[in-house]
């Protein structure tokens, strides 16, 4: 009896892998479509600004890479995972409802002082070492960049709703319509307002996926209750606003943790003698990895929902099991990530820059770039 079930135990175990595996398929390819649309967005304007020239693609990564320095909207969005998912797995539709509420006043008020930052980047990107000109271009860039911050505290929240329900189709089909429009809309505004018009681009196509969004929350929740008030969206307590508060710092410094590496990397670029074809190099490279970095994103987002979904129906066992066999997902699927970049580096720089200067240093960059434990570990 012990040999038999020592010989049924591997297969029980590969058994239960597909099956979590099969689960996960759901929730992750729709992840993997939306995520890497929503990277291809910042590919193509980085595109677009390397056609304006150095100086403007060097400004404008600069701008970029301070606003995602300061915006940690992202970062605190994430305490609504775990919150949401437990929720839903508890069938608390309630507490899903006024999650939803305080994250987006949340967000919304913490913009106000990150928008005060990004009037004055230009004297703070001076004063730790970067050139005069680029600054100026980067601060123009950030200035009609504004309005995402608040396009984001609302969309931010509602893509954690969403995909805490396991509803992701909706999230992939608005984003792969509207970074469908990012293409004619930066055509457009590009050739009537330059630099300005690629910034203005970047929020109007995340407020066209804002308000796709938000209307099919609003359907779908009147479809199920019928009246908002019914749903608990305004009956927040002082309790609730601890419990997300509590979450929002760990989830934000591990999110900025994560993403000032990149952003300190490109700052210290920019102190380089020739700064604006190296600014402009890593740029480039950056959004490739970005690309990677999106699929490793979906994984983890799909871990936390399965996860959550999981503890809150008081099943922590399955939760362990999806655990385990999104992390070995993770190691293979980082491990082909960075076979592709290997592959992709000669045809990568071209589509970007004509310069030849550039589109030889990227293809150097992008081997080393395959070595970096990043693309294995996210």
């Amino acid at each position: 009896m012990p040999e038999a079930m020592t010989k049924k135990w591997p297969e029980n175990l590969i058994q239960n892998a597909l099956l979590e595996i099969k689960l996960q398929r759901g929730i992750v390819l729709p992840l993997m479509a939306m995520n890497f649309t929503w990277f291809a967005k910042t590919a193509i304007t980085t595109a677009f600004l390397g056609r304006l020239g150095e100086l403007s693609l060097a400004g404008a990564t600069l701008g970029f890479t301070f606003a995602n320095m300061t915006g940690v909207l992202n970062g605190l969005s994430g305490a609504m995972e775990p919150i949401c998912g437990q929720a839903f797995g508890a069938k608390n539709h309630k507490l899903l409802h006024k999650t939803l509420v305080m994250a987006t006043s949340l967000l919304l008020f913490v913009s106000i002082p990150i928008s005060f930052l990004w009037l004055n980047v230009d004297k703070i990107l001076i004063k730790f070492g970067q050139q005069e000109d680029i600054s100026m271009v980067a601060k123009k860039y950030l200035i009609y960049l504004l309005p995402d911050l608040v396009i984001t505290s609302f969309l931010c929240p509602l893509k954690a709703y969403l995909s805490t329900q396991n509803i992701t189709i909706p999230i992939m089909l608005t984003s792969a319509l509207a970074v469908a429009l990012h293409i004619p809309i930066n055509v457009l505004l590009s050739m009537t307002n330059g630099l300005e018009g690629i910034s203005m681009a970047y929020w109007i196509t995340d407020l066209l996926i804002t308000i796709l969004l938000a209307i099919y929350v609003v359907i779908a929740e009147n479809k199920k209750s019928g009246k908002w008030n019914a749903g608990g969206w305004w009956e927040q307590g002082i309790y609730d606003w601890i419990r997300l508060l509590k979450l929002c710092g760990p989830c934000c410094l591990t999110t900025c943790l994560e993403w000032w590496c990149y952003e300190i990397l490109v700052l210290l670029t920019g102190r380089l003698e020739n700064a604006k074809q190296a600014v402009g190099v890593i740029a480039i490279v950056l959004n490739f990895d970005y690309l990677v970095f999106s699929v490793m994103l979906s994984l983890a987002t799909c871990a936390s929902i399965r996860v959550s979904n999981e503890l809150g129906a008081d099943s922590p066992g399955p939760a362990y099991k999806a655990a385990y066999v999104s992390l070995g997902l993770s190691i293979v699927v980082g491990f082909l990530g960075g076979s592709v970049m290997a592959a992709a580096r000669g045809i990568w720089g071209p589509l970007f820059s004509h310069d030849k200067g550039i589109i030889r240093r990227v293809k150097r960059i992008m081997v080393l770039m395959v070595f970096t434990p990043d693309l294995v570990t996210n």
